[in-house]
């Protein structure tokens, strides 16, 4: 879980002076203290933690601190702010070319993931209506071109080539002449890397810049290599002047140092992060809203555009509809199952519920979570569709539960418990129904519908 380590600190440190009624000068240092002891564990860049340790100490031991009568509250408020500004402030968003090609290189160290970050942002971009090209620039490492291509067939974007025998830096040339050719609008450049920074990586790198003039050099760097991650970012800022970086595995990234430290040290944003390992798993980086996953504080935004993308309106409408009108049955019950289930594995939705602390759930088994969204599936598909559609068939029948559990592979109390959860969930509904009619009313004052 990303941050994980950091996490669990920080919030077990905030919540102790949440608790006071107030606080005193000690409490602040002490609190301080193991702030600082969290970051550097988490591997952040030392300077980046002296710096935000005083600033945040000098904040915190303020007249508005400590003469206030939330003052906890108002310590979470400003690490939360300094966080935000630590990672950057706000989302920064790809600079694009108007009225030309948008010219995009990715460089980075080999095994960073550039290549599978090359074909996840063509992914993303398309969905966003632009027309990608991906181009095959490292001709050194075995395999590389057809790992691209073999991409870019699996997201149906398409990549240019010109084998292993030519330069890097003509390739990146003529594919802009190809792009033209074929309306593309964005280019996205998969360049080589090393095992290590030296002289010709950089002089090959720089060769491609000056050739193409790409209007974002984007640096891939592995976050869970902590402050090696941020040495390199340091190398290759100095030498092409980059523009951003992507932070590669931020989801196994358990302490944070990356991308705790990249932007104060480089200056450079980070703008997006991928965040798992399928071709969608990729997101824009918003310092705000990790700031707030960090603390424990959620982050419902991203949870909403997760919903919206993953989730089609159209049937959600129509299932709250029925819920609403007590039509619901198990067929209905699936589907809002299945619904979730493409917003993504559990422990990924809970990262994003506020209040939910990572020490806590590092002894749940989200793995069963899943199995039992298997289960329930299973077992409804095992239903007839008149038992789907009528489900006291099924809660008042031994003998039909009997052979729906033998269909499934469960138990009847397996079944039993379906019922008992599909009960609650209609249960649920009528109180919000009788909520929402009597809101209507005016019993819970005038609202404007």
């Amino acid at each position: 879980m990303a941050f994980e380590g950091l996490a669990s600190r920080l919030q077990e440190t905030l919540k102790k002076l949440r608790g006071k009624g107030k606080l005193t000068e000690k409490d602040i240092k002490e609190a301080m203290r193991e702030v600082k002891l969290a970051l550097l564990e988490a591997d952040v860049n030392y300077k980046v933690v002296k710096d935000f340790v005083n600033i945040v100490s000098e904040k915190c031991l303020g007249n508005e601190v400590m003469e206030s009568l939330t003052p906890g509250q108002m310590v979470v408020k400003i690490v939360n702010d300094e966080l935000t500004r630590l990672m950057g402030g706000t989302d920064s968003k790809l600079n694009f070319a108007e009225n030309k090609i948008t010219v995009i290189m990715l460089a980075g160290l080999q095994g960073a993931g550039k290549t599978t970050m090359a074909g996840k942002l063509a992914l993303m971009l398309r969905k966003s209506n632009k027309k990608p090209l991906l181009v095959a620039c490292d001709i050194y490492r075995p395999a590389a071109i057809k790992q691209l291509q073999v991409l870019g067939k699996q997201v149906d974007i398409p990549v240019f080539s010109m084998g292993d025998k030519v330069s890097p830096v003509d390739i990146a040339k003529a594919s802009l002449e190809h792009a033209q050719s074929e309306g593309n609008n964005v280019v996205i450049i998969d360049t080589a890397g090393r095992l290590h920074i030296d002289d010709n990586l950089m002089e090959e790198l720089q060769n491609i810049k000056s050739k193409v003039q790409p209007n974002e050099i984007l640096l891939v760097v592995d976050s869970m290599a902590g402050q090696d991650a941020v040495n390199v970012a340091q190398v290759f800022n100095d030498r092409l002047d980059i523009t951003g970086v992507i932070l590669t595995k931020l989801d196994g990234d358990t302490r944070g140092g990356a991308a705790l430290s990249i932007r104060e040290v480089t200056n450079k944003p980070v703008k997006f992060a991928g965040i798992g390992e399928k071709m969608s798993d990729l997101e824009v980086f918003h310092p705000d809203r990790m700031a707030s996953r960090i603390l424990g504080m959620g982050d419902v935004l991203s949870l909403i555009e997760k919903a919206q993308s993953a989730i089609d309106e159209k049937e959600a409408r129509e299932l709250s509809e029925r819920m609403m009108k007590s039509e619901f049955n198990f067929d209905d019950f699936l589907q809002g199952m299945v619904q979730m289930k493409k917003l993504g594995p559990i422990n990924k939705l809970l990262e994003m519920m506020p209040g939910v602390n990572s020490k806590e759930l590092a002894g749940v088994d989200f793995a069963k979570g899943e199995k039992d969204l298997s289960r329930i599936e299973a077992i409804i598909h095992s239903m007839t569709k008149k038992e789907r559609l009528n489900p006291s068939l099924v809660s008042t029948s031994p003998s039909r539960k009997k052979r729906i559990a033998a269909g499934s592979g469960t138990t009847v109390q397996d079944i039993n418990k379906l019922i008992k959860t599909f009960e609650s969930m209609k249960k649920m509904t009528k109180q919000m129904k009788g909520l929402q009619k009597n809101m209507k009313k005016g019993l819970f004052g005038k609202l404007p519908f």
